[in-house]
């Protein structure tokens, strides 16, 4: 070894000459303009306004979820063409429209006007011809008009109750 070489002392200090390399600053979380800090406070609001009223639908809503649940019990726990079960299906009928609708508008409608009513505020749900003259006279009769549904009938009498349950309207 001979010591350093003239070149790789120029590149030494060519090297030590170098300035080091600047880094630019980081950059910010926070807006750095209140346009963007306006629009965030609006995003902000805008959200906190979607959640609000998810859950205010969720609440006033609570009622069909539960009459849901019921009607689903009452398909499978054995009331499928009993004796009683359009009386149970119009009386789920009745708690719903009771739990949406002042009492004093609707507690007394029974018979054909009780099926006036269901086919006036159905939200486009179809209440066919036969379902409606088992709910017209089923609401206070303990046994069917005939001894017994066929599996079809309270099958309908179940479809139309749930489309009715899920599409009805609520005057505001």
């Amino acid at each position: 070894m001979e010591g350093t070489s003239p070149a790789d002392l120029e590149t030494r200090q060519a090297l030590q000459s170098l300035a080091d390399i600047v880094l630019p600053q980081p950059v910010a979380w926070w807006p750095q303009t209140w346009g963007w800090a306006l629009l965030a406070l609006v995003v902000a609001a805008l959200i906190v306004l979607a959640v609000w009223r998810w859950l205010h639908h969720r609440r006033i809503n609570r009622y069909r979820r539960e009459a849901l649940a019921l009607l689903a019990d009452l398909e499978q726990t054995g009331h499928g063409g009993q004796p009683g079960s359009v009386q149970a299906v119009a009386e789920l009928l009745k708690r719903v429209v009771l739990a949406a609708w002042p009492r004093e508008e609707v507690a007394r409608v029974s018979g054909a006007a009780w099926v006036k009513f269901l086919r006036d505020h159905a939200g486009g749900a179809m209440i066919a011809d036969e379902a409606a003259a088992l709910l017209a006279d089923g609401e206070y009769r303990a046994a069917p008009p005939r001894d017994r549904l066929s599996e079809q009938q309270f099958r309908a009498l179940i479809d139309t109750a749930r489309a009715w349950i899920e599409k009805h309207r609520v005057p505001a």
